[in-house]
């Protein structure tokens, strides 16, 4: 049972990439929400009351295994597992090499899959569960010189859909959320540091019809709905969430 206005009370969640800026946002919003949350992450941060940070690196099976470990040893239950780890990589597919290709592959999507493997059972000891997957709206569509990202993304997409479908009967949903631009120091890089980046920002949200570009907290707030009771009919969707930007005929803009 949950508290009105606290929608993950008692819950038990884990947030891979918990430091970074979605990640950071996500377990602060949980941990608001009543949630036991376990920020996992091969990075460390100052995080609020109620938030955990454990190193988690998402490309050893060995990690998975012993986060879920600790887990149920802490808590017993696992309720909801956030797959936000995840890299960008800026190429074009020729000038992607092997080794940048497995990399991005290693860490958003095969571990998006070992983190939620070893999740499974603890899901599964609990009576279900939520996991939310990173997707991008770059899994629809793609942004120039990002090549080996909109492949993981596609990925994800498939991933997070074959899971709905296997786990469904155990009360298990699985869904992707997939953000558009969000102000976060990887759509920074993206942009560039120079003053041309100031440019290519403020081109970015005239483009977008709410005319802003999202905040790791957006993000949050939509991740806090799925995994929470309101959303118990919500599974194997992939959840845009983008400004409008893709609902848009760009060449209307020219």
């Amino acid at each position: 049972m949950t508290t009105a206005g606290r929608s993950l009370e008692g819950r038990v969640a884990i947030v891979t990439g918990g430091c970074g800026g979605i990640g950071a946002a996500i377990c602060g919003r949980f941990a608001r929400e009543g949630a036991r949350v376990v920020a996992a992450d091969i990075a460390e941060a100052e995080m609020p009351a109620g938030v955990t940070v454990r190193r988690h690196d998402v490309t050893q099976e060995e990690s998975a295994v012993a986060l879920m470990a600790e887990v149920e040893q802490a808590h017993g239950r696992l309720d909801v597992l956030v797959n936000a780890a995840g890299i960008e990589i800026e190429k074009t597919a020729e000038q992607t090499s092997l080794d940048d290709w497995n990399r991005i592959f290693a860490i958003n999507v095969t571990g998006t899959f070992l983190t939620a493997k070893h999740a499974l059972p603890l899901m599964r000891k609990a009576g279900g569960g939520s996991i939310v997957n990173f997707g991008s709206y770059d899994g629809f569509i793609a942004d120039p010189g990002l090549a080996a990202y909109c492949a993981t993304k596609g990925a994800v997409h498939a991933l997070t859909r074959a899971m709905a479908c296997d786990h469904g009967p155990e009360n298990i949903r699985v869904n992707a959320i997939c953000p558009g631009y969000i102000d976060t120091p990887m759509l920074q890089s993206f942009f560039g540091e120079a003053a041309d980046g100031e440019r290519l920002r403020e081109a970015a949200r005239q483009v977008h019809p709410t005319r802003r570009i999202g905040t790791p907290e957006d993000v949050a707030g939509l991740v806090t709905w799925l995994a929470g009771d309101e959303a118990r009919y919500a599974s194997g969707q992939l959840w845009v969430l983008d400004g409008g930007l893709t609902a848009q005929a760009q060449q209307m803009r020219l």
